[in-house]
């Protein structure tokens, strides 16, 4: 079996090319020339690294499938990590020629839009019975000012879909706590995005994940995690997070999947409010950034990612699909990111934050979502990168 896995620049690559390797599939990794710390180039686990014109990659991305469907006589499967590849092979005619050559196991255009959209996402869950942050809306001609006057501070700004900007997660949403400080911030996204942003109330509690593999409205695979770290620690990825169960989330998940017959990987992003109680707050249907947890817990998901994914290009020839082990509770966290994190509440006299980031770095049982010994160079080339910014 192969697989071909793109933009294998982002660190969430690895995890999937090592977790295939390992099961015995041979894993191609593409990026578009010019990408800055190809990190999967860099992995033993490579079996073959083919970088992709700029100009005209998708075709390029299609005459890689096509060659190694000759040569090797089955399709491979065809697994897009980074959203903008994702987007494009979502398409419908994209999506069907594609289909001649390799195995996709993807979500479709109009699933990629409403789960990107979290307005949409809001209206479903809502309809479902599934809590949601509080939301406000400025009236016909009323004035921002006058809108956040009467608004709960502090509240959350955010854009519709943060990422189709092309923001940075850190910057996809702003907390802001005085009238002034609100429509500042809702202007700047509303003249980015063209649209007027959300306004949702502020929640203080944990933030919280449930992360499925889903095909045709079903949930074959689930995984759950808490935040336990962030950066920046203001609001940003997770540094350091947990695996946990929570039925309730995983319940949740599969109301939404099942809703609109969701096919493919997707992160639903939930946080806690002042009781404890968690509201979804939006969608990631894409490989998400805490995707290496799936490969410390030892959840199976990438192989069973990919064997669906074979398994549609290669319907004659199709391998039964394992039942997938129950996620092993863990923490797993980016050691630079908690480093940054634990220096920002020292700054910030919060030493009771900063020590259990000192704590998990000389616990083994803590697992880098990043670094192995057995494949160290792509970790010494995102440290590198690091250095350089």
């Amino acid at each position: 079996m192969t697989a071909v896995v793109t933009d294998i620049h982002y660190r969430m690559s690895l995890a999937l090319i090592r977790d295939l390797a390992q099961a015995g599939v041979q894993v191609v990794c593409c990026e578009r020339e010019g990408a800055p710390a190809p990190l999967g180039f860099a992995s033993r686990y490579a079996s073959q690294r083919v970088a992709l014109p700029q100009k005209g990659w998708l075709d390029a991305l299609y005459a890689l499938c096509a060659r190694l469907a000759e040569t090797e006589g089955s399709r491979p499967a065809l697994l897009p990590v980074g959203a903008a590849t994702l987007g494009a092979l979502s398409a419908a005619e994209t999506l069907q020629r594609f289909g001649q050559v390799c195995g996709l196991c993807i979500p479709s255009t109009e699933q990629l839009d409403l789960f990107n959209s979290k307005a949409e996402v809001h209206q479903l869950a809502q309809t479902l019975g599934i809590p949601v942050p509080e939301s406000y809306a400025p009236q016909p001609g009323q004035s921002l000012e006058s809108f956040f006057q009467g608004t709960p501070l502090p509240c959350v700004v955010k854009p519709l879909c943060g990422e189709r900007l092309g923001l940075p997660a850190a910057q996809r949403y702003s907390i802001v706590s005085t009238p002034a400080q609100a429509a500042a911030q809702y202007r700047h996204f509303e003249q980015l995005a063209g649209e007027p942003p959300q306004v949702l109330g502020y929640l203080p509690g944990d933030g919280l994940g449930c992360s499925v593999l889903a095909r045709d409205g079903r949930v074959l695979a689930a995984i759950c995690h808490r935040r336990v770290r962030e950066y920046p620690v203001s609001g940003g990825p997770s540094a350091c997070c947990d695996c946990i169960e929570r039925p309730d989330l995983t319940a949740w998940a599969s109301q939404l999947v099942s809703a609109i017959g969701y096919t493919g990987l997707a992160m639903f992003e939930f946080k806690e409010d002042s009781a404890g109680r968690p509201r979804l707050l939006e969608v990631n249907p894409r490989v998400w950034g805490t995707f290496p947890l799936t490969r410390i817990s030892r959840s199976g998901i990438p192989l069973l990612w990919c064997q669906l994914a074979w398994n549609l290009g290669n319907p004659e020839k199709a391998v039964p699909l394992p039942f997938p082990p129950k996620p092993k509770a863990c923490r797993m966290h980016f050691t630079p990111s908690d480093l940054m994190s634990a220096l920002c509440y020292a700054k910030g006299g919060q030493w009771g934050l900063a020590w259990p980031v000192f704590v998990d770095l000389f616990r083994p049982s803590v697992k880098d979502g990043l670094w192995e010994w057995r494949d160290p160079k792509p970790g010494l080339l995102y440290l590198r990168s690091l250095l350089k910014k």
